[in-house]
């Protein structure tokens, strides 16, 4: 049984305490000092994935309870989604969540996706356009549809084909 669950662990990205792994020169150096000084059991870990994975799912259903207020729909969405991309910072850890972020892969998709979400909250709660708000919420959820199939092997390339193929069609 502990073997099951420490060949879990390794799958999520979650360090093994019984091996001791050497530690590597980084330029993370506040993500390692942070890592360090909030060590989580597994059981820590798992809570808190889960808690601020159902708190952000939540928060994006309970966002389309005021669909119609794009400013009121604009918060709750971006918080959801921001909740949801925090929760895996629990299951594999800060530094790698940001280490697989910043991976060159998904880099742009990353920083749209994190650009999207500013730019939404800052329509809703700043400029209060409606219409400039769920053009935003728009560009934020096409953006959170692309930084998910970036986690997905050739998922980007093969939607891209299928999208150049439906709109290349000769009449």
């Amino acid at each position: 049984m502990n073997q099951a669950f420490e060949k879990m662990k390794m799958l999520v990205g979650m360090e093994v305490e019984d091996e001791e792994q050497p530690q590597e020169e980084s330029s993370f150096a506040f993500m390692e000092d942070f890592n360090r000084n909030c060590t989580l059991s597994t059981k820590q870990r798992l809570y808190g994935f889960v808690t601020c994975l159902v708190a952000g799912i939540t928060c994006t259903l309970l966002s389309m309870l005021v669909f119609f207020n794009p400013v009121k729909f604009g918060v709750t969405f971006s918080f959801g989604n921001l909740l949801a991309l925090g929760s895996t910072g629990f299951l594999i850890g800060p530094k790698r969540q940001v280490a697989m972020m910043l991976d060159p892969v998904r880099i742009y998709a990353t920083a749209l996706y994190i650009a999207s979400i500013i730019v939404a909250l800052f329509c809703a709660v700043y400029v209060h356009n409606k219409l400039l708000t769920l053009v935003a919420i728009i560009l934020e959820f096409g953006a959170l549809i692309w930084y998910s199939l970036s986690y997905i092997p050739f998922a980007r390339s093969m939607v891209s084909k299928i999208m150049v193929s439906c709109f290349d069609t000769e009449f």
